[in-house]
């Protein structure tokens, strides 16, 4: 009979240890908050054996140190860790992940006892169990005595150990969680770093391009932030949105081999003089082709950023869709640009006259869904629906909204996209 009811206490204790792993394990592997899970841990690892005190701590091997990360029945002192050298350091790792009594047992447990008297004695711990994973200390696990004054058995010490090497897992993976999340915040910077660079690049080749033709100055950035606005408009992402701007920066890259003369001819420039100007955009391709962009076809949105709907463009004399839709952002953006400033030969235009414009040449020289994008980002901000307004500034003091700009916008904007909703049913 007694061995009957040995058996069945066995069972019983086997039957709670089974469950408490897997409570431990499901703990581990569920709980996102980390200190959550720590001390959730040593509250069902001291539960299981109804122990009375315990902590868990972390190894920093950068500071050699043994950190509380989780207490129970153990009042936290300052300064919160425990200094370790190397020798403890060999010793917990020769140990190994069992646990060790501080009663002078074993060699171990007397050096580690004589060098850490004070911290021991002081939160009366009996057993330690080193946390190792790999090869490596991760921490450290202190636990006092059983509530109920008995000593630990084997099994007891096989089933605390057994629970260790899941709380060392669970701290090992959230180490290497954070080292990714360090690196890839590394990476994230750098990357972000050499993105600013290669714009600021960008930037510098505009400033050069314009600073060639004295009556530009400015027209490449501000057409770089007019295509990036039209992009925004028509619902591009980020990344997209980005490379159409690098695009409008570099439109004028090409002029780079223009004679300075022809830039800068205070009046209409003769047939020859014009067809060397009309180099450009190829030669900006030329220039743009070999180079490994972060971003796609910004060459060819340079080649072909003086082609025109209805085919009367150059280099190649495209037709409507045979035209990047990059390309066509950034020839309104530069026609826009070139219709709102001074140029030797005559006074920029007024916003009214523009939009006249606008509607004459949606169709022909510019693709109607690109105007009806930057005839809705101009409404939005003469009509305050957005107050960036940066078109506004980059249009300048002499622009006042007059009250017939809004509703000459707004025409507009239904014409071209009742336009474009035929277009779209005739082609379906």
């Amino acid at each position: 009979m007694t061995a009957l009811i040995d058996m069945s206490d066995k069972m019983q204790r086997l039957i709670h240890t089974f469950a408490a792993l897997a409570d431990l394990g499901q703990e581990i592997a569920d709980t996102g908050d980390f200190h959550e899970m720590v001390l959730t841990s040593l509250h069902l690892m001291l539960g299981s054996m109804a122990i009375r005190r315990g902590a868990i701590t972390e190894f920093d091997s950068e500071a050699r140190v043994l950190r509380f990360i989780a207490t129970r029945g153990i009042e936290a002192q300052e300064p919160g860790y425990v200094a370790m050298d190397s020798e403890s350091i060999s010793d917990l790792l020769s140990a190994g992940p069992i646990t060790i009594n501080i009663d002078g047992s074993s060699l171990v447990s007397t050096r580690f006892a004589e060098r850490y008297r004070t911290v021991l004695g002081t939160h009366r711990i009996e057993l330690l169990l080193p946390l190792i994973v790999r090869d490596k200390l991760v921490g450290l696990i202190l636990l006092g005595e059983k509530a109920s004054g008995k000593a630990f058995s084997e099994d007891d010490r096989e089933v605390l150990s057994a629970m260790g090497r899941h709380i060392a897992v669970g701290i090992q993976e959230r180490r290497l969680l954070e080292e990714l999340e360090h690196r890839a915040t590394e990476n994230r910077d750098l990357y972000e770093e050499l993105r600013a660079i290669y714009h600021d690049t960008v930037k510098a080749f505009a400033a050069a391009i314009d600073c060639k033709d004295k009556y530009t100055r400015g027209h490449s950035e501000r057409v770089g932030n007019y295509s990036e606005i039209i992009a925004r408009e028509m619902g591009w992402s980020e990344n997209a949105v980005e490379g159409i701007a690098v695009a409008g920066y570099l439109h004028d890259i090409g002029k780079l081999v223009v004679e300075r003369d022809i830039l800068n001819a205070p009046h209409y420039i003769d047939a020859k003089q014009s067809a060397e100007l009309n180099r450009h955009p190829a030669a900006g391709y030329e220039i743009l082709a070999p180079i490994h962009h972060p971003y796609a076809d910004i060459s060819l949105m340079v080649r072909y950023h003086h082609e025109r709907m209805d085919g009367a463009g150059y280099p190649e004399g495209l037709i409507g869709d045979q035209i990047p839709v990059g390309a066509r952002i950034v020839a309104l953006a530069d026609s826009f640009d070139a219709m709102t400033t001074d140029r030797p030969y005559r006074r920029r235009r007024s916003l009214e006259e523009v939009v006249v414009d606008l509607r004459d040449n949606a169709g022909k020289q510019f693709a109607p869904d690109v105007v009806a994008s930057l005839c809705r980002a101009l409404l939005k901000e003469v009509t305050g629906e957005t107050s960036e307004r940066r078109i506004m500034r980059m249009l300048g003091k002499g622009y006042v909204e007059s009250e017939r700009i809004s509703p000459l916008l707004a025409e507009l904007i239904l014409e071209l996209e009742a336009g474009l909703r035929t277009s779209a049913a005739g082609n379906s």
